[in-house]
C-alpha cells in the first residue's frame, strides 16, 4: 500500500472518529468506519527498506516446483519466454551484479529489456508476486511460496546460488547484489525517507517541481531502445489484428490479412466489440492464437444447452485447463450483457452480423 493510500485511510479513519455522526446522518444506513483488522488486511505492501515484509523462507528448488505449476505457462520454464509476456530473466551479467548497473540498458546489447534488467529493488519483485500472481488467482501464494519464487528468479539471473535460503533477513543481503540497484534515482517525491545527503535513500517525499535534472541535454529525437525481436513477432499471430495501442509493433502485419480483418473493415459490430474488449489479441475467428479459435469453441460446445451460461462465467472470471496450460484471464472490464452477446456470437460461428 502506498504512503498516499495510507494517508487516505488515516484521514478516512479520522473522519470516521470525529465526523462519523455527520457522515452517517447524511447517508443513513450506508457504510461504516473500517475496522483496524480491515485496514490491516489491505496493508500488504513491502517497501524498499523491507518494512511490511512478512517472515518466511524459500529456495530456488522449491521455487522451481511452484514455477512449473503456476508460472511457466505464461513466462516459460526459465522465465525467458516471449509467448505471452516479455521475458523476466536475461540481459544481466556478473559484471552488472558487481557494479549495480545493467550495461545492456545503455549499450542495447540485449534485444529486450527484461524485468531483472530494470528492477532495482528485490522488494519490488517480492511485493508484485505476492499481490498480483498468479494471474488467475492473485494473493493466493503464501509468504514461503513467494520467497521461493523470488529465489528461483534470482538464481536464474545468477544473483544467488541454488542452495541459498531467502528469508526476511537474508533478502537484505540480496539487495546488495541486484544488477540494477544503482540504476535509478531516488531523489524525488515518490521515494520515502531522508535524502542521500542525510543518510537515507529518498528525499522525504518532497515533490520535484523544478525538474532541473531532466531539462537539460534533452535528446533531440526518440530512439527505440527495446523491441520485440523479429523472430518472435508472430508468436501471438498477426499483430495487425490485435489491440496494441502503443509500441514499435503497433499495427505490424506479421501474417497474411485474415477473414476477420476483412469483416472488421466491413463493419461487423460483434467483431468490433471483440476487438475493442481485447478478445482478438488471444483468439482468432478461424485459428488459434494464444487461446483456441472461435471455430474450435463453437465445435466443442455445439448443441450444449448450458454453454452460454458456462462460457459467460469463464469469460468473466477466467479459468484454465480446458484448452491447455495457458490460463484465460478474468475480464471484469466487460459488461455481463456484452459477454453474453459475444459468447452467443462465438457459438453461432462468429459470423458477420
Amino acid at each position: 500500500m502506498s504512503r498516499f493510500s495510507k494517508t487516505l485511510i488515516a484521514l478516512a479513519l479520522a473522519v470516521g472518529a470525529t465526523g462519523s455522526a455527520l457522515a452517517f446522518d447524511r447517508y443513513q444506513g450506508i457504510g461504516r468506519p473500517a475496522t483496524a483488522a480491515e485496514v490491516q488486511a489491505w496493508d500488504i505492501d513491502v517497501r524498499p527498506d523491507f518494512a511490511g515484509l512478512p517472515k518466511g523462507s524459500g529456495n530456488a528448488d522449491r521455487g522451481m516446483e511452484i514455477w512449473e505449476t503456476q508460472c511457466a505457462s505464461c513466462h516459460g520454464f526459465f522465465a525467458e519466454s516471449n509467448e505471452v509476456f516479455t521475458p523476466l530473466v536475461g540481459g544481466t551479467s556478473l559484471k552488472d551484479i558487481e557494479t549495480g548497473r545493467v550495461a545492456a540498458l545503455t549499450n542495447n546489447s540485449f534485444p529486450q529489456r527484461t524485468t531483472l534488467m530494470k528492477v532495482p529493488t528485490v522488494s519490488t519483485l517480492w511485493d508484485y508476486i505476492h499481490r498480483a500472481m498468479p494471474w488467475t488467482a492473485p494473493k493466493s501464494l503464501s509468504p514461503d511460496d513467494v520467497y521461493s519464487l523470488v529465489a528461483f528468479l534470482l538464481n536464474l539471473a545468477e544473483v544467488i546460488p541454488a542452495d541459498y535460503e531467502l528469508n526476511q533477513d537474508t533478502i537484505r543481503e540480496v539487495q546488495e547484489r541486484m544488477p540494477n540497484r544503482n540504476g535509478m534515482t531516488t531523489d524525488h517525491g515518490m521515494w520515502p525517507g531522508a535524502s542521500e545527503r542525510k543518510g537515507g535513500i529518498g528525499n522525504g517525499g518532497k515533490p520535484d517541481v523544478k525538474a532541473t535534472a531532466c531539462m537539460k541535454d534533452c535528446k533531440k529525437e526518440v530512439v527505440l531502445a527495446s523491441a520485440l525481436p523479429e523472430h518472435a513477432q508472430d508468436a501471438h499471430g498477426n499483430l495487425a489484428e490485435q489491440n496494441r495501442p502503443v509500441g514499435g509493433v503497433r499495427g505490424v502485419q506479421t501474417g497474411a490479412p485474415s477473414a476477420e480483418q476483412g469483416a472488421a473493415a466491413g463493419g461487423d459490430p460483434m467483431l468490433a466489440l471483440a476487438t475493442e474488449k481485447g478478445c482478438m489479441a488471444c483468439h482468432g475467428v478461424a485459428n488459434k492464437i494464444v487461446g483456441p479459435g472461435y471455430n474450435e469453441i463453437a465445435a466443442k460446445y455445439k448443441g450444449q444447452a448450458e454453454a452460454v451460461r458456462m462460457l459467460s462465467g469463464k469469460v468473466k472470471n477466467g479459468g484454465h485447463g480446458t484448452w491447455g496450460a495457458i490460463p484465460m484471464p478474468p475480464n471484469s472490464h466487460v459488461k455481463d450483457d456484452e459477454i453474453e452477446q459475444l459468447v452467443q456470437w462465438i457459438l453461432s460461428g462468429a459470423k458477420a452480423q
